[in-house]
């Protein structure tokens, strides 16, 4: 038993924040892993680019271009992308990690579905296209791999914008798509907008509703050319008893010119909605089960509820495989996984010439059965309408067919022509002779290939650090084929060898080429003009050119505006690695002004010097009496002299009355000490002149004599 190979990336951490926990699938283009993002500490599925299409920088461009596009896409029903980068030379694009399965497993399992459960899956599926027409977004790539059935009952489609970045990076003669839901104007035409996604959610509504794909093929191609020049059948062909209202949806969705179909996602929706709200219980609940050939028989059993479609899935989507139409298929029939395919003139294919399987001399032997359907009449010769005589219209083989078809061919193939031991023994003896030089010669041959020749291994050797040409010359020295590529490198000087791809002491065959990575320097990367900007515009915009935010110091400014920027360092247009780090200098608004004194200042004269210092003066409605502040002067203000206020703040003011009058009774013939502390009372100061000793204690006179006087004025008592 051999023990499975680990994944290099598991349980590594990426860009110091994705630690990889295991692989969930593998496709043409990447590699997508179940890992945990540190940082905010959840789960989140990371497709890896293969390294060569990591290495190239156009590609990678498109991808980064793409992926921006995808993330600001928001909705229910798609897939969200949460990142995108490259680390350590992986590029990366984070997303929403989806715990459940995909379509293609349901359908699997269940084979056809009910049209109330097909149409359940489509309108979500329809709706997350609806919404990217509706942002300018095409998929190109729609199949039921890529549409994701969550474990909480959620569907969403997946793969956003890669098939673009595929299919521009490749020439201009190639297709990039899944032949099976693939638009007849992708084969022709090769481009693709949003009556694309609708033909290929067609082909996968077909396939939900008859539990098959309406062409295949042994090759790509033969797929694609169906899609050219067949039309789509209908669902009720296969799957009699269907509603007519599918059918016409199907042929709707599926017509070969773009003009005839829906122009949109949001134009099908609404369509596919105004069917299922118009289909009786028994149309949405209709099934086709399996019949005894393996083909879909008609069934009238309820079908399962949505619900059940809530079932474990592991990953982003389905990997897209990238396929050369002239590779032999593994399975030798169609595939579900994104194929690119060669148009080299759309060149006749010669078929292989036999008796016509569909005669009834073939019946026995796996021909046609009789309950198959016409696939087409070539009016040719011999055929004269006289169905009695044979000469009838070819029939569609069956799947059971072609399988007993398939394995007579096989035995056919199989059978000797000859036998060796007819004939003369000489004659046999030399053919023998041939037989084993020519597996000697090719055992030799293939010693020497695999032993010494291009074939054998050697160990890529390290080159870093060294001149490119002292590179060049130990890797022709190792029998190595070599071309090179510039890339940055903040450790390495520029004209040094970074290193190769792949990467030393790997071991290769001689005919594998080498990619010998030579250091253009560090990368740098202007520095923008963020003068003016508020601290967070500023930082995003750093973050945009590559570069962080160093250094924040505050300063006062009477120009720019609190929280913006009022200079930077290194000054604009500096070029620095990336990272590297641009000190800001922020406004902390106008400065602080002292509070001027006013207190005793008549209104204008404090007013004025309010003004003076920055501040805006206010005067207080209500005036106030004061004993020592004479009328018309200030005699409160609510900033304490000597605070700090902001420029532009205001100071109130209150004005004084002046003294308050008081009452002053007449003390003459009473007794000097009650009279001093009545006055008292009331405010006043007293003072005291004794006569001839003031031995009586009587007061004698006063002044002021009895009636008013200013509240905190003196009041002289004569005592005798």
């Amino acid at each position: 038993m051999h023990e499975p190979v680990k994944d290099s990336l598991v349980e590594t951490l990426v860009d110091d924040r994705y630690f990889v926990r295991s692989l969930i699938a593998r496709g043409g283009m990447s590699s997508v892993y179940l890992a945990t993002d540190r940082r905010l500490d959840r789960d989140v599925a990371l497709k890896v680019l293969y390294p060569h299409l990591a290495a190239d920088r156009g590609f990678l461009r498109r991808f980064e271009s793409e992926a921006k596009s995808a993330a600001r896409l928001s909705h229910p029903h798609v897939v969200g992308v949460l990142d995108q980068g490259i680390a350590e030379n992986l590029a990366y694009l984070v997303m929403e990690y989806v715990p459940g399965r995909t379509l293609r497993g349901l359908m699997e399992e269940r084979g056809p579905l009910s049209p109330r459960l097909a149409l359940a899956l489509m309108d979500a599926v329809v709706e997350g296209l609806a919404a990217a027409h509706d942002a300018g977004l095409v998929h190109r790539d729609v199949k039921p791999e890529n549409v994701l059935l969550a474990d909480n009952g959620r569907i969403k489609i997946a793969d956003f914008g890669l098939a673009r970045a595929v299919s521009t990076s490749t020439n201009t003669g190639t297709l990039v798509g899944t032949v099976a839901y693939l638009a007849p104007e992708l084969v022709t035409a090769g481009g693709a907008d949003e009556r694309s996604d609708v033909y290929s959610a067609g082909i996968m509504l077909y396939e939900m509703l008859t539990g098959r794909q309406p062409f295949t093929g042994d090759s790509p191609i033969q797929v694609a050319f169906a899609h050219v020049h067949s039309s789509v059948p209908v669902p009720s062909a296969l799957c009699p008893g269907l509603a007519e209202d599918l059918d016409e949806l199907v042929r709707w969705c599926t017509a070969k010119d773009p003009e005839e179909r829906p122009v949109n996602g949001r134009a099908l929706l609404g369509e596919l909605r105004h069917i299922r709200s118009s289909l009786s219980d028994a149309e949405l609940d209709f099934r086709c089960g399996p019949s005894p050939d393996g083909g879909p028989a008609a069934s009238g059993a309820p079908t399962e509820a949505l619900s059940g479609v809530t079932e474990v899935l592991a990953g982003a989507a389905a990997g897209t495989a990238v396929i050369d139409a002239s590779a032999p298929r593994p399975d030798g029939t169609g595939s579900n996984s994104t194929e690119v395919i060669h148009r080299s003139g759309n060149a006749t294919t010669v078929l292989p010439s036999g008796r016509n399987p569909g005669s009834r001399d073939d019946a026995d032997a796996g021909g046609y059965a009789d309950d198959d359907y016409d696939a087409y009449d070539d009016g040719g010769e011999g055929d004269d309408g006289d169905d009695d005589a044979g000469q009838g219209a070819p029939r569609r083989l069956t799947k059971r067919d072609e399988r007993a078809l398939v394995r007579r061919s096989d035995r056919e193939a199989h059978r000797p022509r000859m036998s060796l031991r007819s004939g003369k023994p000489r004659r046999r003896g030399i053919l023998l002779g041939l037989l084993l030089t020519v597996l000697l010669a090719a055992a030799v041959f293939a010693g020497w290939f695999f032993g010494a020749g291009p074939g054998a291994l050697v160990s890529v050797p390290d080159v870093s650090n060294i001149s490119a040409e002292d590179a060049g010359t130990q890797l022709g020295d190792a029998g190595l084929t070599y071309s090179t590529n510039e890339v940055f490198d903040e450790a390495v000087a520029a004209g040094l060898a970074v290193g190769t791809d792949p990467a030393a002491p790997r071991e290769v065959r001689r005919f594998q080429p080498v990619t010998l990575l030579v250091s253009k320097g560090p990368q740098l990367f202007t520095v923008p003009n963020v003068v003016q900007r508020t601290i967070e515009a500023a930082g995003e915009n750093l973050r945009d050119a590559e570069l962080s935010v160093g250094a924040v110091t505050e300063e006062y400014s009477e120009s720019v505006a609190a929280g913006s920027v009022i200079s930077q360092q290194p000054l604009p247009d500096t070029l620095l690695r990336l990272g590297a780090p641009v000190d800001l200098t922020v406004s902390r608004g106008p400065a602080p002004v002292e509070v001027p004194g006013v207190t005793g200042l008549d209104e204008e004269a404090a007013v004025k010097a309010l003004e003076d210092a920055g501040l805006t003066a206010a005067v207080a409605p209500d005036k106030a009496n004061s004993a020592s502040v004479p009328a018309g002067a200030v005699v409160a203000q609510d900033a304490a002299p000597g605070g700090l206020l902001e420029r532009g703040s205001t100071v109130t003011l209150t004005i004084s009355l002046g003294p308050r009058m008081v009452e002053v009774p007449n003390y003459v013939g009473q007794r000097a000490e009650s009279a001093r502390a009545d006055l008292e009372s009331r405010g006043f100061t007293v003072e005291v002149e004794n006569l001839l000793g003031g031995l009586l204690g009587l007061v004698r006179d006063q002044e002021p004599g009895a009636g008013t006087a200013p509240e905190g004025s003196t009041v002289t008592l004569k005592v005798v």
